[in-house]
C-alpha cells in the first residue's frame, strides 16, 4: 500500500551489530538518492503487520544513497522492534517516512551523552561533524557490556573523540561531572534512558534552550489532565463532527472514526502523527513541537482540547 508522505525503500543489508541489535541499512529500488537528512534525523518505518514506528538514522548523513537505522530487539517492548528483527530480511520492501528533526550542530563544543542504542543519532551527527573537518565534540557512551555499534564507535575511540562506559564493570559517571568537564560553553546533546534524561536536565536547568537537547525513545508516563473537559472534533475535509469525551485518546477517536493517522510513539515523544488544526485551543501535551509549531499542530496521541471545539484540517 503506497503511504502519503513516505517513500518506498528496499533492505538492501542486515548485520549483527551488537547484543540484540541489528543494523538495516535501506536503498531506494531502482538506485536512486534518497531525500536528505539532517545529522540524526527521524524516520518513520511502516513495518509488516500496520505497526509505525520511529527510529533515529545513524550512518553518515552524506551518504545519500541509503538510510541506516539500528534497533535493538525489546522482548518486552510494543512489538515494532521484534517485527523487525523477525519478519523482516535483506530484499524486503518498506515504506520510510521523510526524515525530520535531528541533533542540532552549532558552534562550540558539542557533548553527547548516550545510554546504549541511544548512541543511533549522536554516531550521524559525529559524522557530519568530521565531514566538516571539527574534532571539537566528544561521545560518552554507557553501557551493559560491550556497546551497540562498535564498528562505527571504534574510529571514534581511536581518536580520541569518543568514551565507553561498561556500567557492568564500574558505575556509569555522574552525568553532572560529564558536562561540567566539558570545555567552554559547550552544547549537550544526549538519549538514553529516563533517568540518564532526568540528571542531564537537572545539570543544565538554567541554561539557554539552543545548548541543550533531549532525545527521548521512551515516553515518560502519561498522567490524566485536570483541565481535559467534552469536546467536538471536527475534520474540515470530511465534513465529519465527532464527539470526544474527557481524557479520550484523540487518535483513537480518529481511528474509530476510520481516519488513518500513524502513530508510533503513542506518548507525544516523536513526531509521527502530528496533524494541523484550524481552530480551537489544544491543550498539548507532547515534548516534541516547538512552540512556533504548536501555534498550527498537535500530536493526537497526547492533545486534549480546552475549548468545547476544536477543528482538524483532515
Amino acid at each position: 500500500m503506497r503511504r502519503h508522505g513516505a517513500i518506498l525503500t528496499r533492505v538492501s543489508a542486515i548485520e549483527d551489530a551488537g547484543e540484540e541489535v541489528k543494523r538495516f541499512t535501506l536503498r531506494d529500488p531502482e538506485g536512486w538518492d534518497l531525500p536528505p537528512a539532517r545529522p540524526g534525523g527521524h524516520v518513520d518505518l511502516y513495518l509488516p503487520g500496520g505497526l509505525t514506528r520511529t527510529y533515529s538514522l545513524c550512518g553518515d548523513p552524506a551518504q545519500r544513497d541509503r538510510y541506516v537505522v539500528a534497533v535493538k530487539r525489546e522482548a518486552e517492548g510494543r512489538g515494532g522492534s521484534i517485527r523487525l528483527h523477525d519478519a523482516v530480511s535483506v530484499g524486503h520492501e518498506m515504506h520510510v517516512g521523510l526524515p525530520r528533526g535531528g541533533v542540532p550542530l552549532g558552534p562550540g563544543f558539542q557533548l553527547f551523552i548516550a545510554g546504549g542504542i541511544g548512541v543511533t543519532p549522536f554516531l550521524s551527527a559525529a559524522a557530519a561533524l568530521l565531514a566538516q573537518g571539527r574534532e571539537d565534540f566528544h561521545l560518552h557512551v554507557a553501557s551493559r557490556g560491550a556497546p551497540p555499534l562498535a564498528d562505527q564507535l571504534a574510529p571514534l575511540l581511536e581518536r580520541g573523540l569518543a568514551s565507553v562506559h561498561d556500567t557492568m564493570q564500574a558505575p556509569r559517571p555522574a552525568v553532572s561531572d560529564v558536562i561540567r568537564g566539558a570545555p567552554g560553553e559547550a552544547s549537550v546533546a544526549c538519549c538514553g534512558p529516563l533517568s540518564m534524561l532526568d540528571d542531564v536536565a537537572a545539570a543544565t536547568e538554567g541554561w539557554p534552550a539552543e545548548r541543550v537537547h533531549l532525545e527521548r525513545f521512551v515516553p515518560p508516563p502519561l498522567v490524566p489532565d485536570p483541565d481535559a473537559r467534552d469536546y467536538r472534533l471536527v475534520l474540515a475535509k470530511r465534513g465529519i463532527e465527532l464527539d470526544v469525551p474527557a481524557g479520550a485518546n484523540m487518535a483513537d477517536t480518529l481511528a474509530a472514526a476510520g481516519v488513518e493517522v500513524p502513530v508510533s510513539c503513542g506518548g507525544g515523544i516523536c513526531g509521527t502523527c502530528a496533524v494541523v488544526y484550524l481552530e480551537g485551543q489544544p491543550l498539548h501535551r507532547d515534548r516534541c513541537l516547538s512552540q512556533t509549531e504548536r501555534a498550527s499542530r498537535l500530536m493526537p496521541c497526547v492533545a486534549q482540547s480546552a475549548g468545547e471545539r476544536l477543528v482538524l484540517d483532515l
